[in-house]
């Protein structure tokens, strides 16, 4: 095959995706020529599935090989059964719905329905299914309004006769989005369902087939309606569990089992082979009228977390409300035991001073349990103070969230509405939990 050289320095006719040959002053390497935001660099995928970056001054000559073959596949039109449930999945970004390109290893989202079902057969087998793209941008990315725009999105599908929702997610920040629909939606009569991928699709291990199918069998197969998280129960395929959207916790940042429900036994679980469901723990239905209580984008939640050698300082301020991320039972340093704990003589006055202002809110770094600042005299101390949160056993997440929509919707009594228990995020008794 011909080889057309480039000059070295002038690099115009090679394209991203063609095939090269890279003499460079002490090895010739083969690959696809790959985008590099790097100027100086020029990066090649080998055959081997690796890239390496070569600097320019390295390489003598470009050789292009075989150039880019633009090959757009066309989804093939999938006929459906109309006489399934119809289910939205609304997608905001992550790897759960994704190709990879094994030309050059990019990651390609697929959003329309012919593309999902060509990634996934099985769903046809379960539902009608409508997808569209809401957003695509990473979850630590997320903010209110983005919430907000879900909730009208979920509202537009559930009028048009949707029978489910379900929520394609990055992992990351999957459960704060859980629990603030869980709140913005308002006597919601379908299940919304978030799912997400641990493994990138392009890993043999991936669970994003898995954890979407489960997902759009429990939203057409049980008689659940509200806000939940569907993901792997364990390293096997076995079961997927579905979590109430307002307990649920991300706690391994690359297992596919991430996800744990605190303090509240999972909803159900999925067997993936059957699609069978078995209930576990089913909360009332409400009845009532389905409206939307949406979330002030303004509002401003601080969230600092206690820590030995805590500072004064560290204390935000400027903020409409304060989570405070304690210690045990829900425990700060605001003690002063011996010459060495001044400073928290004026942790005490700053948190004094913010809770006459705005609301103060404890929470514990136990993740699971509950707040009770009635135990030690400490703890009593708080609560003169006027720290709020006592009784407390929603994960800080979902405190987080809760605090930030009573903001949004409500100017008066925030210390008695946060002790409301509005969507089931508030328990009498905590459930033990024995599996972490």
């Amino acid at each position: 095959m011909n080889k057309l050289y480039i000059p070295v320095g002038s690099f115009s006719s090679v394209e991203p995706k063609d095939y090269v040959e890279v003499e460079c002053l002490h090895e010739t390497v083969q690959g696809v020529l790959l985008p590099s935001n790097q100027k100086d660099f020029t990066v090649i995928k080998l055959s081997n599935g690796y890239n390496i970056g070569i600097h320019k001054r390295n390489i003598k000559n470009i050789a292009v090989i075989e150039q880019k073959k633009e090959h757009k596949e066309k989804p093939e039109k999938v006929s459906q059964n109309e006489k399934l449930p119809k289910v939205t999945i609304l997608h905001t970004g992550g790897t759960i719905a994704s190709k990879v390109d094994y030309t050059t290893g990019a990651v390609h989202p697929q959003f329309t329905p012919e593309e999902l079902l060509g990634l996934f057969p099985e769903l046809k087998e379960l539902a009608n299914l409508n997808s569209r793209l809401v957003a695509n941008l990473f979850s630590e990315n997320m903010r209110f309004d983005h919430y907000n725009v879900l909730a009208k999105e979920i509202e537009k599908e559930i009028n048009a006769g949707a029978r489910g929702i379900i929520i394609t997610h990055g992992t990351d920040t999957l459960h704060y989005t859980a629990a603030a629909l869980s709140f913005v939606l308002e006597n919601i009569p379908v299940p919304v369902v978030l799912v997400g991928a641990q493994r990138s699709s392009d890993r043999g291990s991936s669970d994003a087939a898995m954890n979407l199918i489960s997902a759009v069998a429990f939203a057409v197969n049980s008689k659940f309606s509200g806000v939940a998280v569907c993901m792997h129960e364990n390293d096997d395929d076995t079961n997927c569990v579905v979590i109430d959207g307002l307990h649920a916790r991300k706690l391994h940042t690359s297992k596919r089992s991430a996800f744990v429900s605190v303090n509240r036994p999972l909803l159900a679980k999925v067997n993936y082979e059957t699609k069978s469901i078995s209930h576990i723990s089913m909360p009332e239905q409400t009845s009532g009228t389905f409206a939307l209580k949406l979330f002030d984008p303004k509002i401003k939640i601080g969230w600092i977390k206690s820590h030995p050698h805590f500072s004064e300082d560290e204390i935000v301020k400027d903020v409409d409300g304060l989570i405070l991320e304690g210690t045990g039972l829900g425990h700060f340093p605001i003690e002063q035991v011996d010459a060495l704990t001044k400073e928290h003589v004026k942790i005490k006055k700053k948190l004094t001073e913010l809770a006459k202002k705005i609301p103060v809110v404890m929470t514990s770094q136990c993740i699971f349990g509950r707040v009770n600042m009635n135990v030690y005299s400490l703890g009593r101390t708080e609560q003169e103070m006027g720290i709020l949160g006592n009784g407390l056993d929603m994960p800080p997440e979902t405190v987080f969230i809760k605090l930030a929509w009573l903001l949004s919707n409500f100017k008066k009594d925030i210390p008695a509405l946060l002790a409301r228990n509005f969507r089931g995020e508030l328990s009498e008794r905590t459930e033990q939990d024995t599996s972490y």
